[in-house]
């Protein structure tokens, strides 16, 4: 179990040099957006516009990342398992682009983007790009390939960071915001063409022998997860959309700046607490095919157990350390016009740890093949989300989109939690858990309520506290503290 854990850990840190290195580099364009957007409005309108890409690369991608994943295991021939994913992703990009470029100019009515066409076909390629390479991009994690994938993945990510910096700073007029998102979204597009250009072979040596009765059971395998991801972005990112669109009054003069001046704020304040995000997907890049390979293994709940314990006890460790120094993270971004949201940020943070749990619990209905129930939970999640968001942001504005995303992700977290058990047991140790969690809230209400002239004074004190944390998950895990309370199994 040792040795599985250590290699989880440093494929972990290889996946995470792309994606938690490359994350953090893309952060630096938070500073430089809210920097030469000095209206958090214009902002707003990149916030809303990438918001819906969420909800294109679930779709556009078919679940076909974690079927590959799941069938790889089972058929004899790999190629035959992955040609089929990718020939499936093909026909449903060109499907959808043919589509865009018949009704774009109704989607950008739509989306109040009217006289903006360019913004949707721009997108519509970028999004269609990124789908097709997410196959090859799964194929190389299941190789266990991390270095190839992560030059991959940071080649795009500075690409994407160097013409930002060049096109915003020394080209774009601060007269034209609506130029300055063109210039974001070519940007992105000619990142998003390294990754084809890298995985030349993946394409080269794809096989056009379809199998039918292959692709019908990786549909139905598939559908589930779809719907389960497109309801997930629903929860992740649906509330900059309904923000725009509900507080937006066509009746109202002024009514659509104020609408995207609430998603800028919220959006940009949303950037500080995605820092337990960054970590999370860094994780699921190794988790995902890790656990898969565990399917076999004897020991593979001990593993399981063992992988959540000390999960939790890193992203609640993360969450201290950004909300009880929020007056320093705060200065990420350069502009004070956004710091009215920076009450949100504690509240996603927590929303964020509860996500990460989920996804951690996740797997014993990808492994047990009941991925229907991960529809089930993240439909209800939506529908939640939907609710809360309509019936509160007239009076609350994103404040309660705040709230609504940590209600769900909590909810789902329990729920997850209760048909796992009924379905595909695995021990996990609750109380573990709690002690974790309850811990980091109580360290963060104490931190939060001593207020000390001297800035350096309450640094001090407040990050003494996080220490504290850290020796109180050293010693729970080192089983010298709370044995009796925390039970004595081994994980």
């Amino acid at each position: 179990m040792a040795n599985s854990i250590k290699r989880l850990l440093g494929q972990t840190a290889v996946y995470g040099l792309s994606s938690i290195v490359g994350r953090l580099l893309n952060y630096l364009l938070v500073p430089l957006y809210t920097y030469v957007f000095a209206d958090p409005a214009d902002y707003g309108v990149v916030s809303e516009l990438y918001a819906w890409v969420a909800f294109l690369i679930v779709l556009l991608t078919f679940g076909m990342e974690t079927t590959y994943f799941r069938f790889m295991q089972e058929e004899s021939d790999k190629q035959k398992t992955f040609n089929n994913g990718l020939l499936t992703v093909i026909g449903i990009n060109v499907l959808f682009f043919l589509l865009l470029l018949y009704f774009n100019n109704d989607i950008a009515t739509f989306m109040l983007y009217e006289g903006h066409n360019e913004y949707i076909i721009f997108l519509g390629v970028i999004v269609g790009i990124d789908a097709i390479t997410a196959l090859p991009l799964a194929k190389l994690r299941s190789e266990e390939k991390a270095l190839k994938f992560a030059s991959i993945q940071f080649t795009s990510i500075l690409v994407n960071i160097g013409l930002n910096l060049l096109f915003m700073l020394f080209l774009f007029d601060a007269k034209r915001p609506e130029e300055g998102v063109l210039f974001i979204l070519i940007a992105n597009l000619c990142a998003s063409l390294v990754k084809p250009l890298f995985l030349m072979d993946s394409f080269t040596n794809l096989r056009f022998d379809f199998d039918w009765k292959l692709a019908k059971i990786m549909f139905i395998y598939a559908f589930p997860l779809v719907i389960a991801g497109f309801a997930g972005i629903i929860n992740e990112t649906i509330d900059r959309i309904l923000l725009k669109q509900i507080i937006y009054d066509p009746l109202v003069p002024g009514s659509l700046h104020e609408a995207e001046y609430q998603v800028g704020i919220y959006s940009a304040c949303y950037k500080l607490a995605m820092l337990v995000t960054i970590i999370l997907q860094a994780y699921r890049y190794a988790a995902e095919p890790f656990f898969f390979a565990q399917m076999k293994n004897e020991n593979r709940n001990l593993i399981y157990v063992k992988v959540m314990n000390l999960f939790i006890a890193f992203v609640c460790l993360v969450f201290l350390v950004v909300s009880l120094n929020i007056d320093i993270f705060k200065l990420f971004i350069n502009n004070e016009n956004y710091w009215s949201g920076l009450k949100v940020v504690p509240i996603l943070l927590l929303a964020n740890v509860f996500l990460g749990i989920y996804y951690n619990q996740s797997i014993w209905y990808k492994l047990s093949g009941k991925t229907k129930f991960g529809a089930y939970i993240a439909i209800g999640g939506a529908i939640v989300t939907v609710l809360v968001n309509v019936v509160f942001i007239p009076k609350y504005g994103y404040m309660a989109s705040a709230w609504a995303t940590l209600l769900v992700y909590a909810l789902q977290m329990f729920a997850s939690y209760i048909l796992g058990q009924k379905y595909y047991p695995i021990p996990y140790n609750t109380r573990k858990f709690l002690a974790y969690i309850g811990g980091a809230l109580a360290l963060f209400y104490l931190g939060s309520s001593i207020a000390v002239d001297s800035k350096v004074g309450q640094f001090f004190i407040t990050n003494s506290l996080i220490l504290g944390y850290v020796l109180f998950v050293f010693l729970v895990e080192q089983k010298r503290f709370l044995g009796s309370f925390l039970g004595e199994r081994t994980f």
